[in-house]
């Protein structure tokens, strides 16, 4: 019969051997990640964060859910259907969720996981960070540029000046490009692009509106006023652009709170770049404690 101290050293050697192939798992899965955000997709990353009862072990306990649905590690086998579900709408909503499951002996949880107790699961989005093309270099954008990166957006500036788009005027840009058609051909937007269209002109607004509205950019904004943008529309229109594409086109751009200078202008923006970043509704009330709502101090 093998010795007790045989035997700890198995188990021990068993154990090690489990918790390195988990670190290799969760390394994998983090570099994934770091590739995804890279590439500019979205996912969500399952998490367990909590057993009780008698939870067997996993290799590993993260799972991540690419945006096509696609999947890499496990968090067990009874219960991924539903998890995967959960990442699936988490990715879309980008809002974190927990999720507790009963394990028992029905027959939904066969899967390696009947042995009773409870498990909680939390789903993270995995979001890249997002990324604001600024059309056109004038005062708006520097001012925008300041900001916008500020609040966690990187820059690209494109303008067909070469003076208007360089690096000493845009220190925290990641890129700047000199022709609006090198950029229609090089740059694919996608659920994390944001576009804010400010040329110098008309004529180069409604270039870059109408390559702008055929892309999967999650936001687009115009500069101008609404007769501008009336005008823009309507000369697009005549050149076959449906006037349903313009929709979801935020213009005149940015939040109005009476802003009249670059700097007031790019606190505008960029607030309303946050609001469709972090799915506010439109039009929210303003959050400020109303004083009906405040309790009246009792007396004696």
């Amino acid at each position: 019969m093998a010795s007790v101290l045989q035997v700890v050293k198995r188990l021990t050697g068993e154990a090690a051997s489990r918790n390195l192939k988990a670190t290799e798992n969760f390394m994998d899965l983090f570099e994934e990640i770091v590739r995804m955000r890279r590439a500019g997709q979205r996912g969500a990353l399952a998490t367990i964060v909590h057993t009780n009862g008698s939870i067997p072990s996993y290799e590993s306990s993260r799972m991540l859910v690419r945006e096509d649905g696609s999947i890499a590690g496990t968090v067990g086998g009874g219960v991924e259907a539903d998890v995967w579900a959960a990442a699936k709408e988490v990715i879309q909503q980008e809002m974190p969720r927990k999720m507790t499951f009963s394990l028992n002996n029905e027959a939904a949880y066969d899967a390696g996981l009947i042995c009773g107790g409870t498990l909680e699961i939390f789903v993270e989005p995995i979001l890249p960070q997002p990324k604001l093309y600024l059309f056109g270099g004038g005062h708006v954008s520097t001012a925008l540029a300041r900001v916008a990166n500020l609040a966690g957006f990187s820059i690209s500036v494109i303008d067909d000046r070469a003076s208007f788009a360089n690096a000493e005027r845009f220190p925290m840009a990641e890129e700047t490009l000199t022709s609006y058609e090198e950029a229609f051909e090089r740059l694919k937007p996608n659920a994390s692009s944001y576009l804010v269209i400010v040329t110098r002109g008309h004529k180069d607004d409604m270039r870059v509106l109408e390559w702008a509205v055929g892309t999967e950019a999650r936001y687009i904004g115009m500069i101008g006023s609404k007769r501008k943008v009336i005008s823009v529309y309507k000369a697009l229109e005549k050149q076959g652009i449906a006037m349903e594409k313009f929709a979801r086109v935020h213009a005149p751009v940015g939040l109005e709170i009476g802003a009249l200078s670059p700097e007031e202008i790019a606190v505008s923006v960029t607030a309303e770049l946050i609001a469709v970043r972090r799915n506010a509704a439109p039009g929210a009330p303003h959050k400020a404690v109303r004083l009906d709502e405040v309790p009246a101090l009792k007396h004696g």
